[in-house]
């Protein structure tokens, strides 16, 4: 095993908020000057990101314990390292049809793979660190074995496989997808379009060695095996932003049921009453063509294990959803409990999403309707996700202004 590896993170709240106490203190100028170094056992990153991923914490709690520990300006990098998770989701939530053209290139470069040869090696090889280039070896293993990376090495890394070995960025961000335990549709395909030039026009992120040795501590020296140049692939523009969806109202007099996803493991904001009818969501399985590893299956479906666990006074009875048939079972698991409403934390831009699309269409038609409740945070950030990332930054001091008493648009009885 990769001399990085660590132990794989317990999908519960209690080992999230453990990580979450034990890292505080770090956050300020220590974390400052130190998260981009990609150091064995990662001492200098909070650890925190499959947990933000499935919102087992949310970024609000985050950043309530690091400003209750740091001033805005002590802890301004890593402040703006969660605000880059918001901003990628809230980018991507505006131009959903980038995550259909990814999907629609992964498919296409499977094809590809189907049927040359040399390509199919070449991918087998980078897949599993066998390309001779002894960092990107590394990587490769370190995140098959831990479900990880160092967010420096995944920049490292998706450029060495776009520019030096000259694979499709899309089967690289699928190989992410398949591995990472944090691994998110807007954050990763978002990322991998901007190593490669995408997502940003004609600005590419290039491998160094020099940066690699510095960072990694003179570990890897990867001299003379990198491509020098980073030329930008050929893609269409971004396409304008469309508006968010409006809000959808909650009402809680008629026959209501609970649907949990893996998207939002803190439902608290949702008030839910009390002995509910929940149905539960994972779908990992949802996220590649391919096998998505058992690690990611275990960490999910573990995660929502210790949600309804947490929750169970909200629970009257628990049913299981299959991805692969998700709106037939969720229409057909609600006319069993007599509901004429299903509520469910809002799911950004992704396999979720695509699925409770389908399950809106098919509830919609048996008269029940799907009621997507987005975070109040979300739907104030989200919009301003129109630019690049620094434009977005500026609003980061009125976003943190509002953290205080969220509460999602909703109808309850008196």
């Amino acid at each position: 095993m990769p001399s990085d590896a660590c132990a794989p993170p317990l999908p519960t709240r209690t080992a999230a908020l453990e990580r979450l106490v034990g890292f505080a203190p770090k956050a300020g100028r220590a974390y400052a000057a130190q998260r981009n170094y990609d150091r064995a056992g990662h001492p200098d990153v909070s650890g925190l990101s499959p947990y933000l991923r499935h919102r087992i914490l949310t970024e609000s709690e985050v950043l309530q314990a690091i400003l209750a520990r740091h001033s805005l300006s002590a802890a301004e990098k890593f402040v703006q390292e969660v605000y880059w998770r918001t901003y990628w989701k809230g980018w991507l939530e505006l131009r959903p049809v980038i995550w259909a053209a990814y999907r629609g290139g992964v498919q296409r470069a499977l094809d590809r793979l189907a049927t040359e040869a040399g390509l199919r090696a070449e991918w087998e090889a980078a897949c599993c660190g066998e390309t001779g280039i002894e960092a990107f070896d590394h990587w490769a293993r370190e995140l098959v074995e831990t479900g990880y990376l160092h967010n420096h090495a995944r920049m490292w890394f998706a450029s060495i496989w776009i520019f030096t070995l000259r694979l499709p960025w899309e089967l690289g961000a699928d190989f992410f997808l398949r591995h990472l335990l944090d691994g998110d549709p807007a954050s990763n395909t978002l990322s991998w379009r901007w190593v490669g030039g995408l997502q940003t026009r004609g600005k590419t992120y290039l491998a160094r060695p020099s940066n690699i040795a510095k960072y990694t501590e003179g570990r890897f020296r990867p001299e003379n095996r990198l491509a020098p140049f980073a030329p930008p692939l050929d893609g269409p523009a971004p396409p304008a932003p469309v508006a968010l969806p409006m809000p959808q109202l909650v009402d809680w007099d008629v026959p209501t049921g609970w649907l949990l996803t893996e998207e939002d493991l803190s439902p608290g904001f949702l008030r839910l009453p009390h002995a509910l009818p929940v149905a539960s969501l994972g779908a990992p399985a949802m996220r590649s063509p391919l096998a998505v590893a058992e690690p990611v299956h275990h960490f999910v479906h573990g995660a929502i294990a210790d949600c309804l666990a947490r929750c169970a006074d909200r629970v009257d009875s628990h049913t299981q959803i299959a991805p692969q048939t998700a709106a037939a079972d969720l229409c057909d698991w609600a006319q069993r409990h007599g509901l004429r409403q299903i509520v469910t934390a809002y799911a950004p831009v992704g396999p979720v999403a695509g699925l409770l699309d389908g399950a809106a269409r098919d509830c919609g038609a048996a008269g029940i309707g799907l009621v997507r409740v987005m975070r109040t945070e979300d739907r104030s950030a989200w919009p301003y996700a129109t630019h690049g990332f620094f434009r977005f930054k500026e609003k980061i001091p009125q976003f943190l202004s509002e953290l205080k008493g969220l509460r999602p648009v909703t109808r309850r009885s008196p």
